[in-house]
């Protein structure tokens, strides 16, 4: 089962406000969440039903995961200084 990736226009357009090494290793791990959407080392996010974090480097990628349409939703893409604010 695979799942579909989606953005939001938000974190599309963070993404490529990325520099170039961290965002091909952002993309590389966000394509992983289409086999795996939970994957070791990734953290669900307190007071949140779908949100789960996953770490690249010093980047962090939050999404949200529909496990009935199998979907998963890129909501925020940043460095971990920056990510959090305005969840």
């Amino acid at each position: 089962m695979s799942y579909r990736i989606q953005f939001t226009t938000a974190a599309a357009r963070q993404i490529k406000k990325l520099p170039r090494p961290g965002r091909d290793r952002v993309l590389r791990a966000i394509d992983g969440l289409a086999v795996e959407p939970r994957p070791q080392g990734s953290k669900k996010l307190t007071g949140e039903v779908t949100a789960w974090r996953i770490r690249v480097g010093d980047f962090r990628v939050l999404y949200d995961v529909f496990d009935v349409t199998l979907v998963v939703t890129v909501v925020r893409a940043g460095h971990r200084r920056d990510v959090y604010e305005h969840r």
